[in-house]
Formats: structure tokens, C-alpha cells, sequence
């Protein structure tokens, strides 16, 4: 049996050599055999070195192999070791040698010492021979160039994206592997990623970009963007000077800069399939996970895609589902990590590593002039809010939800339902005729007062039949033919991209119904109008919707398609289910997927052995869904079939259980425990074992118990049968007798500048309130300003530049001008002075003022100066007097304290000391009373 170091070893063989390198012993060493050669147990002067690397015969760098289980981030010092060690014979690229990687089998890490700070990181796998070669030959490494980018060119560019340009450039000559650029929808992320991708690659260096999208669509719109872009140095078309590969099959480019793909295809790829469905990629990441969470997806080393293949991979709005089940597939290749997105969930902050180098939020962008703010029209019915009764005897209309079937029905019992059931399990077809009918009235008297043409409008329906009604009704109450209103959804015969440009640029349709397709990332400026027939609890999803209609566009551009709208100066939002109202979660929304298995379809593939976890997941949704409509006889009508073995809740449960990693984890360490113990030996990860967590082996044992456990009541045909029958009772029931009725219709809220000011005010101070809750005891000057509030001299400035620091760090808008704006956005009466905002020093006061130590936010220098002022007039009282030459020196010394809190030696050897004399001529002012001076004002004027 080999042991933990000789797998490992095995191991760590098999990914040099996927990597193209050929692996020999050093005995038998060959290095005319190939380009790349690894060789086992090299002798160096500090003793032989598990794998020496070499290209076209010469020496570039060291592998340092570990057992399985060894940590690796302390292992870099014996690499560099060895990668330092004279070598006899064999030709080095350098004294040193740049590479050098550390692995046990199951992690790999590499840094190159030619990097400005070299830094361990980990790597998929072992960049290819060509790739090192081509290396040694560059004039720098890219993290070195990444240091010497030149200034932004600010021509043609928004504020905020000089802003997120900038500080991309600090993030990434600091080296920081990830970082996340927040934007509002509509402020040009994309156009700022075409910006920062040009200076990547004609500055930088860079090889090839990835640009990632979660849609087909998506990506067309980011090759146009790419087609559009010109450059600002040279004039030229972007896709003049390189070339930009938009993938549609399979097949890379290997001269393109940049590839633009789904992730989905990337993942395709990287499995080493050779065609892709088109259709696949039409669904956005808030969709990609279906009726539930799916397995993340896992990759292997694939050769024609290596990871080393792309330098900075950009991931435009992949929201929380692209970062749980997609992880390993954007982790995969060796590169820097851009995100961009208008709406990040915690999830995304938590991925790029909490580095948020830009914050443009849609407030601040209404503030701008950037976006345009909504106002809120809320529309309550009857039916919407308390639903309705139809008493027995009435006939209602049945539909089978599958085949779309319609049956006539009496009813033997009363049926009442809530609204929260509406276009779930019960459609009251007047319910929607009478919430459009009512916005149809409103529209050119309170919505769009004065105007004739119905505004480009965005309807959210539930589901796919719940948009057929609304085009149906639409079309009806307005009296207009196909062309005025139209479905978009993936279940619409029409093609949806050709639907989506007549929308932007036609003029019909006025009017397009919706689930989730053009509910993110789709641009259309002229939308005026956004009708919420569905209620979303998803806050990511829901800003996504209503960015749809924050866009500005041109008069002309929006009178070309509607022609009274003069400008666009807002949206409405239209809520007729209390969308603006109901409780939000950081989660992705769920639109029901086309082409997935039927219930009793899905049955009968796990009963036949299908235990995809996709396939088990989707199966104990349906059956926890399921379970919440039983009654009280099928219940236990299901628990006799099952001889009291489970309930429909246990056995969505049970089949959950198979497929989450925490329960294979502890079902693996079980199992693992109990082999140790038979054995007499420790349980993994325990003092003394050889294992410092469960193998793979037992991973899959338990997977497969936990699965058997799950599955094997189905094998019954009986409980399937029963589950079948009892599912296909619960159809849509279309109420046709209850008529609904407007409860209230009105303006809840109404978009200015003014209050687009105030809520991006209230944002900046809340997030700097939380964080100094949050680092009171951590960072030291919050430290000394929560605990010790009028201690003099207890802070230093090194300690507030800490601070700024920290603040930078967390979020790019909690700087010291910006908060100051914000207090005197909302309390400008309680503010008392301004000077230079940008004063690191004005923190003190900042952070006293939020912890409610004083009443008043006054400047930091107003009250170095208030202070200064206080000890003169003591000093005149004591019967001190300063000459006026005294008096001009001792300014010097307050404005120095105001802007950097003391007053030490060696500022007299700098201006603005320096220009009068220095030292030198201060002793000639005040005598053998200078140090005493210094330290009065340093401990009087300091705070």
C-alpha cells in the first residue's frame, strides 16, 4: 500500500505530465526527449530537490512535493531554497531560478521571484513548458508592467468610470487577485470594462482577456460594445487593433485578445465536449439553478484549454447561483478575477474577497444625471389582496398545467383562495383585466399626463401562462392588434432577440409581458414603464428589474420610437402586488425552466436508476413543494404506502440529504472514523492519523448511502403511482365568477433629485456607522476615539491613515469627502466648516460626531483653530507675548497639527518650515523655548 507522500508523488506525476511535461528520473534523464522536462530528485547544493523543471534543456524551476493533507502556504521558504541552490553542470535561465511551485497531490501553489513582491498563489495545474519558456524571454512579469500602467485618459469618459478605472489600476498594481466594480445599470459598466481591458493589453502586456456573461444575448451586446469602442490614444476601432472572438461553437481563436463566452460553454469546454447547444445559454445566472440549487460544477486539467491561457478573466453580472455552482470553472485558470455588477449579493463581496474598488450606486448615479429615478404607482384589487371564495355549485374551468387541457367543473365545496395563490394554483382572469384596466386609465392622466402614445412598457407576469393572459387581455382592453403587445419569454414562438430590438428601436411593440428574460442586463432606454404583476423577495433580482428602466437616452433617440415623450426625466414602476413593499433576501430568483422532466416522468428515471444530482434535487423540490398542498387523507394515504417509513416531507428530505456536500461530509468522516477505529487507529484528522480528513473513497461511499437511503422507496410503483395521482389533482383552476374591484390607486412615492441626494447620503453615513461598530476594537484609532473620546494626543496620524485605509478598503466611497458631503446632505445645520474635505484628519471628527460625542460635525482645522485661538488668549492672561515673526511661525505650527495632528522634529527640515530658515532659524525665534512651545501646541491643539 503506498503511503501518503508516494500517492501524493503519484499524483503530482500525473499533473506535470497532463501539463506536457515529460517526468524522469534523474538517473535516466533525457533532455532531448521534449521541450519540457521534469526531473525527480534533482541534486542542488542544499540536496536534491523533488522535481528540477527545464526548457530546451535549462534549468527555470523547482516543485517542492508534500504528502496529501500538508498545508502548503508555509512551504514556499524551502522552495525558494532550492530554487536558489547552485546546481552542477546544467545550464540556469537565472542565478536564481523564477519558478517554483509546492504541491501534495490534491492543491497546487506558484510564485515567480521575478514579481515585484513575490507572492505564493494557488493554480489549477502546472502551467505548460511553452508557457515558462515563453516567460523567461519577457522584458518584466505582468505583475511588474501591472506597476507602470500610465495615468487614465479621461477624454470621453464619465466621472465614475474614471473613478472605477483608477482605482482598478491601484487594486491591481497592489496585486490583489479579485476585485468587484459596482455599477448602476445604465452608467456604462461595460464600457469601462472595454477601457480597462484596452489599457490590460496594450500596457500591461496582457496575453488574452476572458470576458464571462451568464446569457447569449448578453454577449452579443458586449461584442457591440467591443465593435463601438475607440480607442483614446490612437483613434482606431478596438476591433481594428485586435482581435475579439465572440464564441458560438466550441472552437478558440487562438489569436484573438479577447474571447467572449457564457460560462456555461466555458464549462462545456473545459470538459472537453465539441459542441455546444446554442439554446443553452439563453438562461441568466438567476435562472441557471432551476427549481433548485445544483451541484457546482467541477473541472478538470483540459490541455487545449490550459489554465494559464487567459490573464484577467472578466465576469459581467453573474450574480450568487454563478458563484456557488461555477466557482471551480471561474477559479480554473491563472489569472486576475474582475467582477462586474449593479447589484451585488453578499455572496459576490464575499468571492472577490471583500475588494470593492468601485461603489456607483443607482442613487448617486440619479444624482448625476446618469439614471433617472421611479416613481412608485400602487394598484390594490379586491382579489390581490384577500383573494375570493366561489360558492359550490358554480362552475369553474380546470387546466391540466403539462398537456394545457381544459375541463369544464361544478364545484361540490366552496373554493377559497388567498391572493398569494393567484397565478399559482388559481388565475381569476378579472383579477388581471381589472389591475390593467385601471393602469390603462391612469396612463395619460396621472402616469404620463399629456401624452397619447402608450409608453414602452415591461409587464412581470409569474409564469408562462400568466403572460399569455396578460398579451391577451392587453391586446383586448386597448383594442390593438398582435404587433402592440408582445411575449417574451423562452416559451414564445417568435424569436426573442429579433422581439427584444423591434421593443428598443420600433415602434412596435408598445408593449412586451415577460418572466425573467429581459428582467436583467438587457438594455432598453426608451422603457418608460415598468407593471409588476409577480411579487419578488429576491433584492439582487428585484434591483435587476428595476434597472430596466433606469437608463437615460437622448429626446431624439426616445422621441424616435415615441413620439410625444419629450424627455426621458423618469420611470414608473406600476405595483399591483406590493413588490415595493414585501421583505427582500440576498437570492437569486427561480424562473421555471422549459424541457425538464414532468413529475411523473422524473419518478420513474429515478426509479430506473437515474441519480443525477440535478435530477434528485429537482425531485425533492417538487415533492416539498407537493407536500404543503396534501390534505389530511393523503397524507395518510402516502404513509400506509409506505408501511409508516416516511412521509412526503422525509422523502424530499432524504433525497436532499444525498446531494448536500455538509451531510456527505459528515457521512464521510463517519464512515471514515469507524474504519480507523476497527483498525485501531486515530479517527482522521486526530493526532497520529495518517488521514487529515475522509479520501475520496469515502466520499463516495457515503454518496452512495446516503443516495440508496433516498431512492429506494421509489422502486415501488404503487407510492409512484399514488404520488403521480395525488400531484395531478392540484391543476390550475381558472376562476371565471369572481369579479374583482380597485381598493385604492395612487402615487406611493415620487423620485427628485433632491431625495435621490438624500437617500445616497443616508446610504454613506449607514455603512460608515456599521463599520465603525464593526472595527471599533480592531482598528487602533477607533480604539482610542470609542474609548478614550477627549484624551489628548491619543491619536496619531499614522493611526487615522490606517483608518482611511481601512475605510478605502471596505468600501471606495467612505472617504473623508464623501461622508462630510453626507452629513451635510442630511444635517447641514448641525455642520460647521469645511475646508479642504479630503483632510485625513477631518476622520477625528467624523467618527466623534457618529458616535454621537459631540453635538456638532465641525472641521478638524476649524477646531485646531478654535484651540489655537483658547491658548493664545491664555498665553496673553499668563502675561506670555509673541512677536509678529513669532506669531507667523506659530500659524505654520497650527496648520500643521490641523492637517497632521502634531508637530515633530523633523517637519522644521520641510516646507513650508524649511523656506523660513528651518531649525536653525526657529531656535533664533523662540529661544531655548521651542520645545516647550512644540509640545504646549501639540498637547493643546491635538485631539
Amino acid at each position: 500500500m503506498l503511503t501518503p507522500e508516494q500517492h501524493a508523488r503519484q499524483l503530482i506525476d500525473a499533473q506535470l505530465a497532463a501539463a506536457g511535461w515529460l517526468v524522469q528520473d534523474y538517473k535516466h534523464l533525457n533532455l532531448g526527449a521534449g521541450p519540457g522536462i521534469a526531473v525527480r530528485e534533482y541534486p542542488t547544493a542544499s540536496g536534491p530537490a523533488d522535481y528540477a523543471l527545464l526548457t530546451d534543456r535549462k534549468l527555470v524551476g523547482i516543485v517542492e512535493a508534500k504528502k496529501e493533507g500538508t498545508s502548503l502556504t508555509a512551504v514556499a521558504e524551502q522552495t525558494a531554497r532550492y530554487q536558489a541552490s547552485a546546481t552542477k553542470h546544467a545550464q540556469r535561465v537565472a542565478e536564481q531560478l523564477p519558478f517554483g511551485y509546492e504541491a501534495n497531490g490534491q492543491e497546487i501553489r506558484f510564485a515567480d521571484a521575478r514579481d515585484p513582491e513575490p507572492r505564493s498563489r494557488p493554480v489549477f495545474g502546472f502551467h505548460r513548458p511553452e508557457t515558462l519558456r515563453d516567460w523567461t524571454r519577457q522584458i518584466g512579469t505582468l505583475r511588474a508592467r501591472l506597476r507602470n500602467l500610465p495615468a487614465v485618459t479621461t477624454a470621453g469618459l464619465r466621472d465614475c468610470q474614471i473613478e472605477a478605472l483608477r482605482n482598478l489600476d491601484v487594486s491591481l498594481k497592489d496585486d490583489r487577485p479579485r476585485a468587484l466594480i459596482q455599477m448602476a445599470t445604465g452608467s456604462g459598466k461595460t464600457f469601462t470594462a472595454v477601457s480597462f481591458i484596452y489599457r490590460l493589453i496594450k500596457f500591461a502586456g496582457a496575453k488574452r482577456v476572458l470576458f464571462l456573461v451568464d446569457r447569449g444575448n448578453l454577449g452579443r451586446q458586449t461584442l457591440q460594445e467591443f465593435q463601438q469602442y475607440t480607442a483614446p490614444d490612437d483613434g482606431r476601432k478596438f476591433t481594428e487593433l485586435y482581435n475579439v472572438q465572440h464564441l458560438t461553437s466550441n472552437q478558440l481563436d487562438t489569436v484573438s485578445k479577447v474571447t467572449i463566452t457564457t460560462i456555461q460553454r466555458l464549462y462545456s469546454m473545459l470538459r472537453g465536449e465539441a459542441e455546444f447547444d446554442v439554446g443553452n445559454e439563453e438562461r441568466s445566472g438567476f435562472e441557471l439553478n432551476g427549481d433548485a440549487p445544483q451541484r457546482p460544477r467541477e473541472v478538470a486539467y483540459n490541455p487545449a484549454v490550459p489554465p494559464e491561457g487567459y490573464d484577467f478573466v472578466v465576469i459581467d453580472e453573474c450574480h450568487r447561483s454563478i458563484y456557488n455552482v461555477w466557482q471551480q470553472v471561474l477559479e480554473y485558470f491563472d489569472a486576475h478575477l474582475i467582477g462586474l455588477t449593479a447589484t451585488p449579493a453578499k455572496q459576490t463581496f464575499g468571492f472577490f474577497n471583500q475588494n470593492l474598488v468601485m461603489e456607483y450606486s443607482h442613487e448617486r448615479a440619479v444624482v448625476d444625471g446618469v439614471n433617472v429615478g421611479s416613481d412608485v404607482f400602487r394598484i390594490q384589487t379586491e382579489i390581490t389582496e384577500r383573494g375570493s371564495r366561489v360558492e359550490k355549485g358554480s362552475t369553474i374551468k380546470r387546466m391540466e398545467r403539462q398537456t394545457r387541457k381544459r375541463r369544464w367543473e361544478t364545484l361540490d365545496d366552496d373554493l377559497v383562495y388567498a391572493g398569494t395563490q393567484l397565478d399559482r394554483s388559481v388565475t381569476a382572469p378579472d383579477q388581471i383585466r381589472t389591475v390593467l384596466a385601471e393602469w390603462k386609465a391612469r396612463l395619460f392622466t396621472e402616469l404620463f399626463p399629456g401624452r397619447s402614445i402608450v409608453p414602452k412598457t415591461l409587464i412581470f407576469a409569474k409564469s408562462d401562462h400568466h403572460a399569455d393572459e396578460i398579451v391577451e387581455l392587453v391586446r383586448e382592453l386597448f383594442g390593438k392588434g398582435n404587433d402592440f403587445c408582445k411575449k417574451i419569454t423562452y416559451g414564445a414562438e417568435e424569436n426573442a432577440d429579433t422581439l427584444i430590438r423591434k421593443f428598443r428601436n420600433e415602434y412596435n411593440p408598445r408593449v412586451a409581458v415577460t418572466v425573467d428574460m429581459i428582467s436583467t442586463g438587457t438594455d432598453i432606454k426608451p422603457l418608460e414603464c415598468l407593471v409588476f404583476l409577480r411579487d419578488v423577495r429576491s433584492r439582487v433580482y428585484f434591483d435587476q428589474m428595476k434597472g430596466r428602466g433606469t437608463r437615460v437616452i437622448a429626446p431624439s433617440d426616445l422621441e424616435a420610437v415615441t413620439s410625444d415623450a419629450r424627455a426621458k426625466t423618469r420611470f414608473v414602476i406600476v405595483d399591483a402586488v406590493g413588490v415595493t413593499d414585501s421583505a427582500k433576501k440576498d437570492t437569486e430568483s427561480v424562473e421555471r425552466q422549459p424541457g425538464g422532466l414532468g413529475f411523473e416522468k422524473l419518478l420513474h428515471a429515478v426509479a430506473l436508476g437515474n441519480h443525477d444530482p440535478a435530477q434528485l434535487r429537482s425531485l425533492a423540490t417538487r415533492l416539498a413543494r407537493l407536500d404543503r398542498q396534501l390534505t389530511p387523507d393523503d397524507r395518510a394515504a402516502v404513509l400506509a404506502h409506505t408501511q409508516g417509513a416516511a412521509t412526503v416531507q422525509q422523502l424530499a428530505a432524504r433525497l436532499y440529504d444525498a446531494v448536500d456536500p455538509v451531510r456527505q461530509e459528515a457521512e464521510a468522516l463517519r464512515l471514515a472514523t469507524a474504519e480507523a477505529q476497527t483498525a485501531g487507529q486515530p479517527a482522521p484528522g486526530e493526532p497520529g492519523s495518517a488521514l487529515a480528513e475522509p479520501t475520496d473513497a469515502h466520499w463516495q461511499q457515503a454518496t452512495q448511502a446516503l443516495t440508496e437511503r433516498a431512492v429506494h422507496l421509489f422502486d415501488d410503483p404503487t407510492l409512484r403511482m399514488l404520488l403521480t395521482k395525488v400531484h395531478a389533482q392540484h391543476d390550475l383552476v381558472i376562476d371565471l365568477v369572481s369579479k374583482d374591484q380597485v381598493l385604492r390607486a395612487g402615487f406611493e412615492s415620487q423620485t427628485s433629485p433632491e431625495a435621490a441626494r438624500e437617500a445616497l447620503a443616508q446610504a454613506r453615513i449607514d455603512k460608515f456607522q456599521a463599520f465603525i461598530a464593526a472595527h471599533k476594537d480592531e482598528i487602533t484609532a477607533l480604539q482610542l476615539l470609542h474609548n478614550q473620546p477627549y484624551a489628548r494626543r491619543a491619536v496619531t496620524f499614522a493611526q487615522i491613515r490606517e483608518l482611511a485605509l481601512a475605510l478605502r478598503l471596505d468600501n471606495p466611497q467612505l472617504t473623508p469627502e464623501h461622508l462630510w458631503e453626507a452629513y451635510e446632505q442630511l444635517e447641514r445645520a448641525r455642520v460647521r466648516g469645511a475646508g479642504p474635505r479630503t483632510l485625513l484628519t477631518n476622520l477625528i471628527s467624523l467618527v466623534r460626531f457618529a458616535l454621537h460625542q459631540t453635538e456638532t460635525l465641525t472641521a478638524y482645522p476649524l477646531t485646531v483653530a478654535e484651540r489655537f485661538g483658547a491658548w493664545l488668549t491664555r498665553q496673553q492672561q499668563a502675561g506670555r507675548s509673541f512677536s509678529p515673526e513669532q506669531q507667523h511661525w506659530l500659524g505654520l505650527m497650527r496648520d500643521k497639527v490641523a492637517t497632521s495632528l502634531s508637530v515633530e522634529a523633523e517637519d522644521f527640515t520641510l516646507p513650508p518650515f524649511i523656506d523660513l530658515g528651518g531649525y536653525g532659524r526657529a531656535r533664533q525665534v523662540f529661544g531655548a523655548d521651542l520645545q516647550t512651545i512644540v509640545d504646549e501646541l501639540n498637547e493643546a491643539l491635538a485631539a
